[in-house]
């Protein structure tokens, strides 16, 4: 099997890709990093914003004190947001902290955005809604959404079943003009970013690439154990959790390394349920500790196309430089 590639000799060609996204953030690159629970702190979402992109905090699972040190880390830097939205139900108190901040957007993933639309724009904070259905597309649109982030199910973390290549269109012919779309789910390169373009989408939201950026808070090990594997190495699973205690609502699944915790679990909820509680600590230090076999590594299929850990700005030159070039060929095929 041929060896994953960094594409570490891409140049910049100088011209950069303009869309109504990069135009709307004032944007060099039509790019934005997901916000990921644990992974996406301040450092990472500044040096996404500082390389031309749309840097997002991983707002995750609302910890008062993880959020204000990752605004307080990103310095002066214009960075954005993001919540899962089910879980900001328990604790409405953070949005308007985060909102304290005014971050350059504020995204909310997984649930109706309907509660807190009206807090974000009387704040003037762009919202981004991420959606996996047509039905989350309508709660969105109903919410005032300026960017739809259309995420297919090869996306690493939360996701649902909707592929990425059907999906992305879909919403693009649904929302027409009045709404900027970006693509996400199994996008890591400048192919994926040049496909999701040619979608219609007018950008792309990536995560995977950045979970594996040298300013990501993921663990180094569970870094190398993604730069080894292919994306068919991956699994959609609730085992991760059960293990962590988080009751996920419906349709949403998480897609992982399929490790020895997984295989091991997996199609067992009812056991794992009722051991769960104890076994939590014993979860807790593996995750600590990187273990990549016993602890969920929240990768998607595009670990695949993850070739080494590379700083944001790198990822940033590596895609909008190959993104250009593939579009250049492919206009040339026209002529």
């Amino acid at each position: 099997m041929p060896e994953k590639t960094a594409s570490a000799d891409d140049a910049r060609s100088g011209k950069m890709i303009t869309t109504r996204f990069t135009e709307r953030f004032g944007l060099q690159a039509p790019i934005a990093s997901a916000p990921m629970a644990f992974a996406a702190g301040g450092q990472l979402a500044a040096a996404v914003g500082a390389a031309g992109g749309l840097g997002l905090i991983g707002g995750g699972y609302g910890d008062p004190a993880f959020l204000e040190n990752a605004f307080r880390t990103a310095g002066n830097t214009a960075v954005g947001c993001g919540f899962i939205t089910w879980r900001l139900a328990e604790n409405r108190a953070l949005l308007t902290a985060a909102l304290s901040h005014q971050p350059r957007a504020m995204m909310l993933s997984f649930g109706d955005p309907a509660p807190y639309c009206d807090e974000i724009a009387a704040a003037g904070v762009p919202l981004i809604c991420q959606v996996q259905t047509m039905a989350h597309v309508d709660d969105a649109m109903a919410a005032g959404a300026d960017v739809i982030v259309a995420q297919g199910s090869e996306a690493g973390g939360h996701g649902a079943t909707r592929a990425t290549m059907t999906l992305v269109p879909e919403v693009c012919d649904a929302v027409g003009e009045s709404t900027i779309v970006l693509a996400a789910g199994g996008i890591a390169d400048g192919r994926g970013l040049a496909a999701a373009l040619a979608l219609g989408a007018d950008g792309v939201l990536m995560g995977s690439r950045f979970w594996a950026a040298r300013e990501a808070l993921t663990h180094p090990r569970h870094q190398a154990a993604a730069v080894d594997a292919t994306g068919d190495a991956t699994i959609r699973q609730r085992a991760t959790d059960i293990a962590r205690g988080y009751d996920w609502p419906a349709p949403f699944t998480a897609r992982v390394l399929n490790n020895a915790f997984v295989q091991r679990w997996e199609g067992r909820a009812a056991e794992h349920c009722a051991v769960a509680e104890a076994d939590r600590p014993a979860y807790a230090e593996a995750l600590a500790r990187g273990d990549p076999q016993e602890a969920g590594v929240f990768v998607g299929e595009a670990t695949g196309l993850i070739a080494d850990v590379a700083s944001a700005a790198d990822i940033i030159e590596r895609t909008t430089a190959e993104a250009e070039r593939i579009m250049k060929r492919s206009s040339a095929l026209l002529i």
